[in-house]
């Protein structure tokens, strides 16, 4: 038997790295979606302000299988 997963984009944004603001997108999705499998990072930027980096940002497609 297969299954299907549904996959969804997200944006998630840390002032300490971008670790951290992968950590905080995917603890994020757990809160709301069931059966989280993987995730795939799209795109990384910073936030830079005074010549200094302030924050972290990731966007990334979540993917979670659909329940039967």
């Amino acid at each position: 038997m297969g299954s299907v997963a549904r996959i969804t984009n997200i944006s998630a944004r840390s002032e300490t790295s971008f670790d951290d603001a992968v950590r905080v997108g995917i603890d994020r999705a757990n809160q709301t979606l069931r059966n989280v499998s993987g995730a795939w990072i799209k795109d990384q930027k910073i936030e830079v302000r005074d010549g200094a980096i302030v924050a972290y940002q990731v966007a990334m497609e979540v993917t979670f299988v659909l329940e039967d």
